[in-house]
């Protein structure tokens, strides 16, 4: 396996839309306003928050369970900025579209502006053939309060090649949440 370089990533999102919408260099600034950085980095492509978020809540007292999952945990929210109470979590998507290549697989970290603030970010690996918005997890693990701000970076996605193509892709087993649009919540 190979990590990609930013000018694999600049090409591939010019001729096979592996990222829409695209920024070939890294953004840290627009309009005089200093931004958490996005855009094709070194050996990565670092994603921005959409405006969409799910945050959790326990006003209803459920049990989160992942084969039988209640959406009404969950406060709907359009915003510039997200704020994620104490200890708990919120859903977002990417402004980025992703089409994966057959032979690559992305890991995505969390930048470490938020890393710094006690905001985790996650995201299961981009598995080869998956194509879609990706669902990032932001967990507030402080006692206060957490912000995270729309249309800026919040993680960076790598890209490996493999020295073979996978037998079986996640377009060919079929799953679940292939093609997602917008804030997907699990699905069992």
């Amino acid at each position: 396996m190979s990590v990609k370089s930013d000018k694999w990533i600049r090409r591939m999102a010019k001729e096979h839309g592996l990222i829409e919408p695209f920024e070939p260099q890294q953004i840290k600034q627009k309009d005089d306003q200093k931004l958490i950085s996005y855009g094709t980095s070194s050996y990565g492509y670092d994603v921005r928050c959409a405006s969409e978020f799910r945050i959790f809540t326990n006003i209803n007292s459920a049990i989160v369970d992942p084969k039988n999952f209640d959406s009404n945990s969950f406060v709907n929210q359009d915003s510039d900025v997200c704020i994620i109470p104490p200890n708990s979590f919120a859903l977002a998507r990417t402004v980025e579209y992703f089409r994966i290549p057959r032979n690559i697989l992305t890991i995505c970290l969390g930048k470490s502006t938020y890393a710094r603030c006690g905001i985790i970010v996650n995201v299961t690996p981009l598995e080869p053939e998956w194509e879609g918005h990706v669902t990032l997890e932001f967990s507030n693990t402080t006692t206060l309060p957490a912000k995270i701000y729309a249309n800026e970076g919040v993680a960076q996605v790598i890209f490996f090649e493999s020295d073979e193509v996978c037998e079986t892709s996640y377009k060919d087993r079929g799953g679940k949440y292939q093609g997602q649009k917008g804030v997907t919540l699990p699905k069992a």
